[in-house]
């Protein structure tokens, strides 16, 4: 499925769909630590019914599966909710293809929502209203990300030179340390309780690099394959010549906590 926003890569097409083998492959990254932040807060734990929306290969549900809480997964790519159910086989999630503003949960259905790197993609006067009224009372909204820092990492930088590269249009980069930028649309039916800005190191190798950087909007879920293939080839030759085999790359995770009123 095709998406086009205004206000992504200059309202150029992608589909995730295209990229669904290699995000399951080389997408599920978050180091322990970022999903233990969420456990702290008192969130997504046993006794509680979570819905993650967007949640692409599931990586949330299943690696947070082993703390309790009771999995529902949506994201708007066919592609992916099948990924998500083959990596998820022996766990019980429950998953659905709709996108956020298309979900019709009954009221009071959730304790808590989750976002993890796809908000920026929603339609916020519309999924506002609907999230407060899936949320049971005082129940929370968990907007995640977690981003690479191109100016303080050398491969982060050079790979993300190369996406721009190929699709100049790409408005994925530039990033640096910032908390999540709240929309002005979630204060009606919400109060901002916590937000935080969290540095991690997080490994990979080569090829897992290379495939993280595949699986990204900018290369996999918009280019056709001849320009993914010359991608690849000109990404492994760089990370030959910069990197070692295993190597860290600095990121920033960013957490908003909305807590319904």
């Amino acid at each position: 499925m095709d998406i086009r926003l205004e206000n992504i890569d200059k309202g150029k097409a992608f589909d995730w769909g295209k990229t669904s083998e290699d995000y399951a492959k080389f997408r599920d990254i978050y180091p322990d630590e970022f999903y233990r932040y969420i456990i702290d807060m008192g969130l997504c734990v046993k006794g509680q019914k979570v819905l993650d929306i967007g949640t692409g290969t599931g990586v949330l549900p299943r690696n947070m599966y082993r703390f309790g809480a009771e999995w529902t997964g949506s994201d708007i790519s066919a592609e992916q909710i099948k990924q998500a159910e083959l990596l998820s086989q022996g766990m019980d999630i429950k998953y659905i293809a709709a996108s956020a503003e298309d979900m019709d949960f009954p009221d009071e259905s959730f304790d808590v929502i989750t976002a993890c790197q796809c908000y920026w993609y929603f339609d916020h006067e519309r999924i506002a209203p609907a999230l407060a009224r899936m949320l049971k009372k005082g129940g929370s909204f968990l907007m995640l990300m977690m981003n690479w820092l191109p100016f303080e990492d050398e491969i982060a930088g050079a790979s993300e030179e190369l996406v721009l590269k190929y699709s100049p249009d790409w408005s994925g980069g530039g990033e640096r340390v910032h908390p999540i930028s709240v929309p002005d649309a979630y204060s009606p039916y919400f109060e901002i309780a916590h937000t935080a800005e969290i540095l991690l190191d997080v490994p990979f190798t080569r090829e897992k690099w290379n495939g993280r950087m595949k699986a990204c909007r900018g290369i996999g879920a918009s280019l056709p394959p001849e320009k993914i293939a010359e991608w690849e080839k000109e990404h492994m030759a760089m990370l030959k010549e910069k990197a070692a085999e295993e190597f860290t790359v600095k990121h920033f995770a960013a957490v908003a906590q909305l807590v319904k009123k």
